[in-house]
């Protein structure tokens, strides 16, 4: 009977920290796709940006030449990212796809204009310098139009800082709720010891020497937290890599490398402050005070 009763109080030791060492690595696993989002945010602003289309409709009359040569200097600017002609029987191959009906035969003649995509850098997709650019594109002889969704560059704008102010007060709110569970957890461990604690303090052990090595285990904990979310952060993002490559740049190691920081240093901080609260709050309770 002696011998059951430390196996049985090793299996609840070892369940109790497998308990908060899961918890821990759980929402630092959370915190670590709140951070990718983060530090990847702009990126994504861009990503969406620069897919807004600019459609330059040329003159029927515009020589391929006089084509090429406008591609090519347009290639050449330091504001457009793309460009891709697109000639009239392309066009209407593209319309028919999406109308679903050869409007060719019916009319018995393609109505089209050849034209080029053009794409532009993320700082110049805002509606003021959308507004300058289709000037300075109309300034060419081979361009008869400029066609581009002003409504939706405008809305695009507004929500995109909405939603930067959004993802930031999100980001608070998710910390504080992160260093709660993590606080509640490592409090709940220590909770089933507190009967220990107050041992050690009828027995004469400082405060001191009664906290250290909780505090060992909370950053140990803190630790063993961090590798096994980063372990599952790093699994997650290079699963994903090709659907997310767009918007997240994998080849940047040093964003990785603060990510990963960011989550061992919460991991370490948020564990052993919670810990050290913790112990105190039980060093300060009397023996009555322990059952309730």
């Amino acid at each position: 009977m002696s011998k059951r009763k430390p196996k049985r109080l090793k299996r609840r030791l070892f369940s109790s920290y497998f308990t908060t060492t899961l918890s821990i690595s759980m929402v630092l696993f959370l915190f670590g796709l709140m951070g990718l989002l983060l530090l990847n945010a702009k990126r994504l602003s861009d990503y969406v940006k620069e897919n807004i289309g600019v459609t330059l409709i040329l003159n029927d009359n515009a020589r391929d030449v006089d084509v090429i040569r406008l591609q090519k200097k347009l290639d050449a600017t330091d504001y457009i990212k793309s460009t891709r002609f697109v000639d009239k029987a392309t066009a209407a191959k593209e319309l028919k796809k999406e109308l679903g009906e050869d409007f060719v035969d019916f009319l018995g003649y393609n109505p089209l204009l050849s034209s080029i995509d053009v794409k532009v850098y993320a700082s110049y997709a805002n509606p003021d310098s959308l507004a300058l650019l289709e000037k300075k594109f109309l300034e060419y002889p081979e361009v008869k139009e400029v066609h581009y969704q002003r409504n939706l560059v405008r809305q695009l704008n507004r929500n995109v800082n909405k939603l930067s102010v959004i993802l930031a007060v999100l980001s608070l709110l998710m910390l504080v709720i992160f260093v709660a569970l993590i606080n509640n957890a490592i409090r709940l461990s220590i909770y089933s010891r507190r009967f220990l604690i107050n041992t050690m303090q009828l027995i004469g052990a400082t405060r001191g020497f009664i906290r250290r090595p909780f505090m060992s285990k909370g950053v140990l904990h803190g630790i063993y937290g961090a590798i096994i979310a980063s372990i599952m952060l790093l699994g997650l993002i290079f699963s994903y890599q090709k659907e997310l490559k767009a918007v997240i740049d994998f080849q940047n190691m040093e964003t990785m490398g603060i990510l990963l920081g960011l989550v061992f240093v919460l991991g370490i901080l948020i564990s052993g402050v919670s810990t050290f609260f913790a112990v105190n709050k039980f060093l300060r309770l009397k023996f009555d005070e322990l059952f309730y």
